[in-house]
Order: C-alpha cells, then structure tokens, then sequence
C-alpha cells in the first residue's frame, strides 16, 4: 500500500523496487515526507467525504419519475438505465457518475425501485425510482 514501511530483501529492493522508482529507502528524511503526504491525503480525503455526505443529504427523500414503454403484463420494453438515471439527476442538479449507480440487476417492471448510488466509497445514499407508462 502507499505510504506504507515494509521490510524487503535487500536484493530485491536494490535491483527491482529503487530503479523502477517504487520505492523509496527508509531515511528518516523519507519518513518525514511521507507523513507529510499522508496528512494532504487524508485531508483531501476527508474533504471529500464530507462534500459527498452534504449532497447525500440533499438526495435524501429524492424521488424520480421516468416514463417508458410497457407491455400488457406491465413490463418494459427494455429497461431503465444508470445512463438515465445519471442524466435525471443532473438536471435536477446533481453531478453523479453513472458507474456509481447500483441498479442491482436492473429495473424491469413498472413500480417503485430504491437505487443505491455510491456518492464516495464511504458514503451511500439512495433514490426511489417511480417508472410509470409512458402516454
């Protein structure tokens, strides 16, 4: 892992880790640096996070509504998409990546569905979905 002090041979570290530029000699010079990045990390980090619980909490209770085409027995004529899903949420003003969009094998049928949407890997909100018969 980055950042991390972990004991090598000192062949491999010589002739592998140090030319490939992976790695970095324990000098308490290097040590020092590495604190220092690993404090811009975890600030960056947290940063982060706290930017993806503030948009969390104003998805909360966030309902969408997209209109498709249905076969008699109520099922659509394909499905509903993360692609339109994302494409909803920005215009409601929400900037997410569609990959983030758990769709949890995808929705099929006219109804209510909650989609997960991984806003950062420690923060998870979800959306209720409405598909209704497109007129």
């Amino acid at each position: 892992m980055r950042g991390e002090l972990v004991k090598v041979a000192p062949g491999y570290a010589r002739n592998f880790l140090l030319p490939q530029g992976i790695a970095l000699p324990a000098t308490p010079g290097n040590l020092k640096y590495f604190q220092q990045q690993r404090k811009k990390v975890d600030a960056r980090h947290n940063e982060a996070r706290d930017a993806a619980a503030a948009i969390a909490a104003q998805m909360e209770g966030l309902k969408i509504t997209i209109a498709k085409r249905v076969a008699e027995n109520e099922a659509l004529y394909g499905s509903v998409t993360a692609n339109e899903i994302a494409h909803i949420l920005e215009a409601k003003g929400f900037l997410v990546d569609k990959r983030r969009i758990d769709l949890e094998g995808g929705i099929k049928k006219v109804g209510e569905h909650k989609v997960r949407i991984e806003l950062h890997p420690e923060v998870v909100t979800e959306v209720l979905v409405d598909v209704v018969p497109e007129v």
